[in-house]
């Protein structure tokens, strides 16, 4: 993957078919489903191969990073790009996280094999916006899927000043 943007704003990994602000989900198995499928639908990836990647990054140890956030992540066959899909899940989970409490915002992010550096420099932008107190209470209370897009790429803007 060449050509990246060090500006990459959050913001960019988003559309609005990515974005679910009502999500329901029994366990951290179930949303990692409900990712796939929203990776299917949205850029014709195989869900189960979606499913089995996130599941198995989840294996070698929790992405729920704190203060109800989770950043499930993997690199996918088949992706042309970095790409996000961002849930609010109501109620909030137990996910595993590392500050053990439940989790209803999940930034997910997929990347193309091999991208290695490209989806560290991404994951550090995703926990460095959903790490600012404000920014997590303005997500809880977007209104949808447009505001919570606009919310990211708000933050990553004035964030990179």
């Amino acid at each position: 993957m060449s050509g990246y943007d060090s500006s990459l704003m959050v913001g960019s990994l988003l559309d609005s078919g990515s974005i679910s602000p009502r999500v329901s989900a029994s366990d951290k198995r179930q949303v990692l489903s409900v990712v796939a499928e929203i990776a299917a639908r949205s850029w014709g990836l195989k869900a189960p191969k979606v499913f089995d990647a996130l599941f198995d990054r989840e294996a070698t140890g929790p992405t729920g990073v704190g203060h109800g956030v989770a950043i499930p992540h993997a690199q996918i066959e088949g992706l042309d790009r970095l790409r996000g899909i961002f849930l609010r899940l109501n109620p909030p989970l137990d996910y595993g996280a590392v500050d053990d409490e439940p989790v209803d915002l999940v930034f997910a992010l997929l990347t193309p094999v091999g991208a290695g550096s490209e989806q560290l420099r991404a994951l550090s932008r995703i926990a460095r916006a959903l790490r600012v107190g404000e920014m997590r209470t303005q997500l809880r209370q977007a209104s949808g899927a447009d505001a919570i897009r606009a919310l990211f790429s708000r933050e990553t803007r004035s964030s990179a000043a």
